[in-house]
């Protein structure tokens, strides 16, 4: 049976960026490798939509949102955290790790946080040095209102730092027009490679604050990253491989274009919303993001148990709840190397496992409503 993947990270991986991790190693200190760096960091300047050169670091989405913090804070300085869900608590752990004094502004898991509860947060905390917050809560399918909250931030000395690992590269994101100070990502979700990368983008005023911030990292200073790069290279042995793949699902995202590309995601998500909601199912999220689709697990079906047949049946691959929501929550993504066959096949697949199970639906119901949905003007 073929094997579909749709959990939120790791995603599909378009078939001519495997062969390019097929091809021999090569000297990562080259001019050919410092020239394909180069290449890379063009290219997601444009993803990322700044005019800052964007850094790479060899590690996870998490090593990046540690650099983020580990370059822009002080032990003890006052930082706002924005969370609504399990990679809210992620940087979380990371401020509490570099000894921030802490404000938290959070709501229940599926809730978003609103620009007015940012707003209110830095008014009672004029000394606020950074704010941090998520693009697309994978926990819970949430997507936030970054262009709002960059409004918010910018009036103020505070840098606004964005968790955007499953989210850009799927929703609209504007670095640079949405006043995003630093913003980080990971190469396994909407930017179509296996995990081993993260990628930082830093603004001018997040510049300042870095250098006069004592340094807290060797390895993730990103004051070495900005120098090296200034000559295509990086202060440590980068995954060269995944860097030469990465170039080419970049390439990719160029053809289509970035708006062509938020633009598909949302048609896609906004169909499996509707054939979702047909089959009489909820979705979990109060503001839903197009990275994927967050459905509520109906009383009586056993979420897990559901998740397993519909692999083990038919070969989709959905994630689970995470922590406490497991078995409450199924997460269906559409992010990347993903089309909106695959999608409506996930539907479809889904309708037949819940008829199985004794789970009242009307037949065809959720394929019937994405199909309608997609064929929106």
């Amino acid at each position: 049976m073929k094997p579909r993947l749709f959990t939120p990270g790791p995603t599909t991986v378009p078939e001519e960026t495997l062969l390019e991790l097929a091809r021999p190693v090569t000297y990562h200190r080259s001019a050919e490798a410092k020239a394909i760096l180069g290449e890379v960091t063009e290219d997601l300047k444009y993803v990322f939509q700044t005019s800052q050169p964007v850094m790479t670091l060899t590690s996870s989405g998490t090593g990046g949102m540690e650099a983020a913090v580990a370059n822009t804070l002080a032990a003890g300085e006052k930082a706002i955290l924005l969370t609504a869900g399990r990679w809210g608590e992620r940087w979380r752990g990371i401020l509490k790790a570099f000894q921030a004094n802490l404000v938290v502004v959070e709501v229940p898991y599926g809730k978003a946080v609103t620009p007015e509860m940012l707003e209110k947060a830095l008014a009672e905390n004029p000394d606020t040095k950074a704010v941090f917050a998520t693009l697309s809560e994978t926990s819970t399918g949430v997507g936030h209102d970054l262009e709002a909250f960059g409004r918010i931030v910018a009036k103020s000395p505070a840098l606004l730092v964005v968790d955007g690992i499953s989210g850009l590269g799927a929703m609209e994101c504007r670095t640079d027009a949405w006043q995003l100070d630093v913003v980080v990502t990971g190469s396994q979700k909407a930017l179509m490679l296996p995990p081993g990368l993260a990628f930082v983008s830093v603004s001018e005023k997040a510049w300042k604050k870095i250098e006069a911030t004592p340094i807290r990292s060797f390895y993730l200073d990103l004051r070495r990253y900005k120098k090296a790069l200034a000559e295509s290279d990086t202060p440590f042995t980068p995954a060269n491989t995944l860097i030469k793949a990465q170039r080419v699902s970049l390439k990719r995202i160029r053809a289509e274009g970035i708006e062509n590309l938020w633009a598909r995601h949302a048609k896609i998500a906004a169909a499996c919303r509707a054939g979702v909601t047909a089959l009489g199912l909820k979705l979990f999220a109060e503001r839903p993001n197009n990275a994927l689709t967050v459905i509520t697990v109906p009383a009586g079906v056993d979420g897990s148990a559901t998740l397993k047949k519909l692999e083990k049946q038919h070969g989709f691959k959905l994630a689970d709840g995470q922590d406490n929501m497991k078995g409450q929550i199924w997460r269906l993504s559409h992010m990347g190397y993903t089309d909106a066959f695959e999608v409506l096949g996930a539907i479809a697949a889904l309708e037949l496992v819940l008829h199985e199970s004794g789970f009242k639906l009307e037949p065809g119901a959720g394929v019937a409503a994405f199909q309608r949905e997609y064929a929106k003007k």
